[in-house]
């Protein structure tokens, strides 16, 4: 198996109501994303994935998120934005594309809020 990693970055937004401390109110990350697909078979040139077509792919969900309110995206209405919930949205929303159903899927997505800040999410473990 190949492991392909890209790396993506977006400004946003956000508030964690309910949160017992300073994230309940409304606050800014510059947000940095780490992508990992997977595959096993090479095309003709060599690859899995060419990294300009994964980081075309990544950047079609990092626009819906790059400088907007969170809180305001439909994924977010009933729960809350957190690094968690944004790692498992940009999975989910790279997983339902066609590009990552045959030969190459997405592994796993890393979110990271701060420079020492990250959560990874990785359905099959």
């Amino acid at each position: 198996m190949y492991d392909l990693t890209i790396i993506a970055e977006f400004e946003a937004a956000h508030r964690l109501p309910d949160y017992p401390g300073k994230c309940c109110r409304l606050h800014g990350h510059n947000w940095k994303v780490e992508v990992t697909v997977t595959g096993h078979k090479l095309n003709h040139l060599g690859m899995v994935m060419d990294f300009k077509e994964l980081k075309a792919e990544v950047s079609k969900v990092i626009e819906t998120l790059d400088h907007y309110y969170l809180n305001d995206i439909p994924a977010f209405k009933m729960t809350n934005p957190t690094a968690e919930n944004i790692a498992k949205y940009i999975y989910d929303t790279l997983a339902n594309n066609p590009v990552f159903q045959q030969d190459i899927k997405v592994r796993c997505v890393q979110v990271w809020e701060s420079p020492r800040s990250a959560v990874k999410y990785c359905p099959q473990g």
